[in-house]
């Protein structure tokens, strides 16, 4: 018994004199300390892992779940079903339909709600008319993203930011046709004074600069060329372009959950929704054209296409101009070669010196 104690007292005396940091320098021995207490929290918190249970889904998500699987059954029909559904379901729907590839101007249109906040289209077949259309039935949408719409163009985005006098948030880019677009959406967003007959700048305190986009205080495009970002940096300060998450925030900002790229804006409304129920069949998924197979690079013929309309579009005021000189000129020669030309010239003459003598 004695000897059991006496080797006991001997192994808790050399475990005292134990230095498991043999470090010389406090700074190294603090930071060891530290990483090996991380390292202990963690082990511990994964050790309960295995114990938790996971929150059966509810029945709204299992019935949303079996919806989602046969969306394509009731789309026809959706217009008039969704009149009776709560927003939190339509919202739902709206985002199982983006998920499945069936979200169309009809679509949205049909499940969108005056009281949505947040609307996530990104990759869908949305049009300027639906975006348009939602923008005009909510009014108080704060997020909005637009990425991969390739049917939305520049002059929709700015007819929309007309009705959304809430924006706080816009996520764009994505595809070649969609980088097209924000791209040419920069210069709605700058600034532009509407009124430059003031004496002075405290007068224009209560003027509205600028013609849209008043609220708007995030811009997400990851993909975004060093020259927009240098543009609106300088013209535009107080829209932040791809903040990066920081717990002091930005310039004073705390930056929201939605300005984030990595962040999908309908995430929180399917999140208790099994993913089976938008997961695309192997025969749909043939029929994706080869623009999004390549989403970074243009196919030749759309290459041609924008470069046509571009062209078209600088040389619109010059065809104007000229279509204008042939007309005057046709005008003249017309006056100087027919006789009842110059008898109607001559008629309007006599006309006027006839009422001048009276």
């Amino acid at each position: 018994m004695e000897r059991n104690e006496a080797a006991t007292k001997n192994k808790t005396t050399s475990l005292k004199k134990l230095d498991l940091y043999p470090v010389q320098n406090l700074t190294e021995r603090n930071e060891a300390t530290k990483n090996v207490t991380a390292f202990l929290k963690n082990l511990q918190f994964n050790s309960r892992l295995p114990h938790e249970k996971s929150k059966p889904p509810s029945l709204v998500s299992l019935c949303l779940g079996i919806v989602g699987k046969h969306l394509e059954d009731i789309i026809g029909d959706l217009d008039e079903i969704a009149i009776n559904f709560p927003v939190d379901i339509k919202i739902a729907i709206a985002s199982i339909a983006r998920r499945r590839k069936l979200l169309s101007d009809d679509v949205i249109i049909s499940l969108a709600d005056s009281s949505w906040e947040i609307l996530d289209i990104s990759g869908s077949d949305v049009s300027d008319f639906g975006l348009v259309k939602v923008a005009q039935m909510c009014k108080s949408l704060k997020a909005v993203d637009i990425s991969c719409c390739d049917r939305i163009t520049a002059a929709g985005v700015s007819e929309f930011l007309l009705h959304c006098h809430s924006l706080e948030t816009l996520r764009c880019g994505g595809s070649p046709r969609s980088n097209h677009a924000a791209r040419r959406c920069l210069g709605i967003l700058k600034p532009k004074l509407n009124d430059v007959e003031g004496d002075s700048w405290e007068e224009l305190v209560n003027t509205d600069i600028g013609h849209s986009a008043q609220s708007l205080r995030w811009f997400v495009w990851p993909n975004i060329d060093k020259d927009s970002i240098e543009m609106m940096s300088t013209e535009c300060p107080r829209i932040i372009v791809n903040p990066k998450p920081s717990p002091f925030g930005f310039r004073g900002f705390e930056v929201p959950r939605e300005a984030f790229p990595d962040i999908t804006l309908d995430d929180p409304f399917v999140k208790d929704i099994d993913p089976s129920a938008w997961a695309v069949p192997r025969f749909a998924s043939m029929g994706i054209s080869t623009s999004l197979l390549s989403p970074n690079e243009l196919s030749m013929a759309e290459k041609f296409r924008l470069a046509f309309v571009e062209r078209d579009t600088r040389l619109a005021p010059k065809r104007a101009k000229n279509a204008r000189q042939h007309q005057r000129r046709a005008e003249r020669e017309w006056m100087e070669t027919s006789t009842s030309a110059k008898a109607i010239a001559l008629a309007s003459k006599a006309t006027k010196s006839l009422s001048s003598r009276k």
